[in-house]
């Protein structure tokens, strides 16, 4: 028997680890059995404790996840944010410690509600219901923030097909269910929970034998993507804007072949009107080969309006490119702090860091046309907002080819940031069916096919092009037609359930 005193330790202890571990079932590790441990520990940390306890182990696992999980953002504070390394990590911690409050919030409810209902019922039903809500808050307040869902942990793995049914949230639910009933069988003997594993194992073998949408080999798609390399230090360097276009410019003259050539955000180290000229001739160009280019741009409306955007020229359904008409998609979800500053008349005076160059940018609409490439539709992502869900799922139509998002990671060096990035982008063409292109600055740039599985990639901080083929496919998975619906109508059957089950229980004390 372990002493009463050291129990009082260790959960704390195994609560700061199981959260530590679970950065290990994402990208670049993809040891996604560890989110099922890290979530089944934390579950028996939390078994037979008070609210106010339940709430410092939320807490303290929440600080070993977000802590090792997003300690790349500190990448770009450290060398691009001019502030002191104390500060620095001062605004890391201040961001890990916020993140941290939804995992306590977990702990705290769910040892405050239920308590007296039995446990496999709290467990399979009321401990993943709180676990959604919380990430869905954590996804829409102050802007967001859906990073380390633990569904991205299954885009390699077994729990994957259940991505076009149900989206990462629907993972993300399985995960917490088959965690739930080990810590019920581990805690207390019911072995009876066996079958709600054993029921997510079957409903993965089916959505695994099924095909969602077909893919059309005949109308594959020749793609190029241009991995600049540029220094992010140097970029946007007055000296630096016509070597860095003429880097894109002969690496594209190599590769006009290709249906579709693709520069990453921002390749362009301007305001599209300063190089409109530049960008007339590249589209003569690319009509000339009967090509397609699709490149990031930053742009300039009226007083003070910036938007960041992507422009495709070309092939693109318009006779030829002038400023005035030209097709763009303009960024919806902006980067806080890097795109734009809350409280900028506050937090601008203080630091650097929060007076970045063009970080005060304008929002582009949240639903946006297609564009068109040659003979395809595409819908667009720009760097961080492909980790939204929900809006690039209403962006795609049923006439959407293809996927894209373009990025710049070069922001966070060798870090495992740009790996979690991809492995968000191959959850979004899983969930909805389609193909995937990423094309970033410094890598990782990739091919994506319908199926989340990376089919073509270049290494990271080479000067480099991917040249390789995409296959369209048509018809729509379950999630790309109703998105989360099912998740939140079963959610409040599930509340449901618990309220008339606790009405049938002796009146007691629902918490400690």
């Amino acid at each position: 028997m372990v002493p009463v005193s050291l129990i009082k330790y260790l959960r704390p202890l195994g609560a700061v680890f199981s959260g530590a571990i679970a950065t290990f079932s994402f990208a670049p590790y993809h040891w996604w059995p560890l989110a099922i441990v890290s979530t089944t520990v934390l579950l028996l940390c939390l078994h037979k404790q008070s609210a106010k306890q339940g709430a410092l182990i939320g807490l303290l696992w929440g600080l070993g996840q977000f802590g090792t999980g997003i300690s790349w953002v500190h990448v770009s504070i450290a060398n691009f944010g001019g502030v002191p390394l104390l500060v620095g990590w001062f605004m890391m911690a201040l961001l890990i410690g916020y993140l941290a409050l939804y995992p306590a919030a977990f702990g705290y409810l769910y040892n405050r509600f239920f308590r007296q209902l039995s446990s496999p019922l709290r467990l399979v039903l009321f401990a993943p219901i709180l676990w959604l809500l919380l990430d869905w808050l954590r996804g829409w307040f102050l802007t967001g923030f859906p990073w380390l869902w633990l569904g991205y942990s299954q885009t390699e793995g077994p729990m994957a097909p259940i991505a076009p049914i149900l989206g990462v949230e629907g993972i993300t639910v399985a995960i917490v269910v088959i965690s739930a009933a080990l810590a019920g069988i581990i805690a207390e003997k019911r072995y009876r929970l066996i079958s709600a594993p054993l029921l997510i194992a079957t409903m993965t073998f089916v959505s695994h034998q099924t095909q969602w949408v077909t893919p059309e080999p005949e109308r594959k798609v020749d793609i190029a993507i241009i991995q600049g390399n540029i220094a992010q230090e140097l970029k946007w360097l007055p000296s630096q804007r016509w070597p860095t276009l003429m880097t894109y410019a002969d690496l594209t003259r190599k590769n006009w072949q290709a249906d579709i050539v693709i520069w990453p955000e921002a390749a362009i180290p301007a305001l599209e009107e300063e190089v409109a000229m530049f960008i007339g001739r590249m589209d003569s160009a690319a009509k000339l080969n009967e090509a397609t280019l699709i490149t990031g741009v930053l742009d300039h409306v009226g007083e003070q309006v910036y938007f960041n955007n992507i422009l495709t020229i070309g092939e693109n359904g318009q006779d030829e490119y002038t400023y005035e008409t030209a097709q763009r998609y303009s960024k919806h979800h902006l980067l806080p702090f890097g795109e734009f500053v809350p409280f900028e008349s506050i937090l601008r005076p203080l630091a650097p860091i929060f007076n970045l160059p063009m970080s005060s940018f304008s929002r582009g609409d949240y639903i946006q046309p297609n564009l068109i490439a040659g003979e395809n539709q595409i819908a667009p992502a720009l760097c961080y907002e492909v980790a939204y869900n929900e809006q690039v799922r209403r962006n795609v139509t049923a006439d959407t080819d293809i996927l894209l998002t373009l990025s710049n990671d070069a922001w966070f060096g060798a870090s495992i940031g740009p790996h979690q990035h991809l492995e968000i982008a191959q959850m979004r063409a899983l969930e909805l069916g389609r193909p995937m292109i990423r094309s970033t600055n410094t890598g990782i740039s990739a091919l994506i096919n319908h199926k989340g599985q990376i089919i073509a990639t270049i290494p990271q901080f080479e000067q480099t092009v991917l040249r390789d083929y995409l296959v369209p496919t048509v018809g729509q998975t379950p999630y790309h037609r109703y998105g989360s619906m099912p998740l939140w109508i079963a959610s409040l059957l599930g509340l449901g359930l618990l309220l008339v089950a606790q009405r049938k229980q002796k009146p007691a004390t629902c918490c400690q």
